[in-house]
């Protein structure tokens, strides 16, 4: 059995690898979450609701682009693009892993080979990468087939900038998720992640209104969850609003978050993998 001094990314690639050829299989399963939900979503919150928002009071508020209001559906946007990272992320790290490691038993297949406990750890969060990866860049086609997609930023590269944004937001719930799911016996903690800590953050960290719009008691509780820096900077660059500042300031916290997930799923893998 490998040791984690040997650890490599061409180690890694290959429980990527892996996790790859049996996704081959197995993708029809998620066209629902990968087209139709944020096909449905940017229809009910973005063009719906947009519709009545842009006819209310608060027409118009949410700034200019090219000299034209930004319309509730561009502002609304770039948010759930972001949100689809964190979803995605989610729904990627809990039953599947606990899965592998107490119902397929691949993770245990996989170290019996070569791998370490740290390729395991890696590999399949190179594989939720790809999977944000793929679910944002669905979403983000789906904003520019509604009209959701304007030109803004750096030669006009703003919403696609927008993407790497939202997938490094995913990975920043990811990479600490998956090494919490590893250590469940039960899914029982699954359940309140999706109640209490998904769902308040779609609502709470400033998808669908400014976080400066909440009481002052619970703003700065906003302010340091890992959703609001993927929403500011996933926004900031689609709309071209951002600045160098902030997007050094989210890219920095998400990283450290990815970075502080990493070091504790090496070691939660390697426990439960190497007892």
């Amino acid at each position: 059995m490998a040791s984690e001094a040997t650890t490599a990314p061409s180690m890694a690639a290959r429980e990527l690898r892996g996790l790859l050829t049996n996704y081959r299989r197995t993708w029809r399963a998620s066209i629902f979450s990968s087209v139709l939900a944020p096909l449905m979503s940017l229809v009910a919150l973005g063009m719906s609701l947009g519709k009545i928002v842009d006819s209310g009071p608060g027409a118009h508020s949410f700034g200019t682009l090219d000299g034209r209001p930004v319309t509730y559906l561009v502002f609304l946007a770039p948010a759930l693009l972001a949100n689809t990272g964190m979803q995605t992320a989610l729904g990627e790290s809990m039953y599947p892993v606990m899965g592998a490691m107490k119902w397929q038993k691949t993770y245990h297949a996989a170290i019996a080979s070569p791998l370490s406990a740290l390729d395991v750890y890696l590999g399949h969060l190179l594989f939720i990468g790809f999977r944000i990866l793929m679910n944002c860049g669905v979403f983000l086609g789906t904003m520019a087939l509604f009209g959701a997609v304007r030109a803004a930023g750096p030669a006009g590269l703003g919403p696609l900038l927008a993407l790497p944004a939202a997938v490094l937001t995913g990975l920043a719930f990811a990479a600490p998720v998956v090494a919490w799911a590893v250590t469940q016996e039960r899914d029982t903690g699954f359940s309140v992640v999706f109640r209490f800590v998904m769902i308040p953050l779609f609502l709470f960290s400033g998808t669908f209104f400014p976080v400066s719009q909440l009481p002052a008691m619970i703003r700065p509780l906003a302010y340091v969850t890992p959703l609001w820096h993927g929403v500011d900077l996933c926004r900031g660059l689609a709309l071209g609003t951002a600045t160098a500042g902030s997007v050094l300031l989210h890219v920095a916290y998400l990283s450290a978050v990815v970075g502080a997930g990493v070091w504790y799923g090496a070691r939660t893998y390697r426990r439960r993998l190497n007892p």
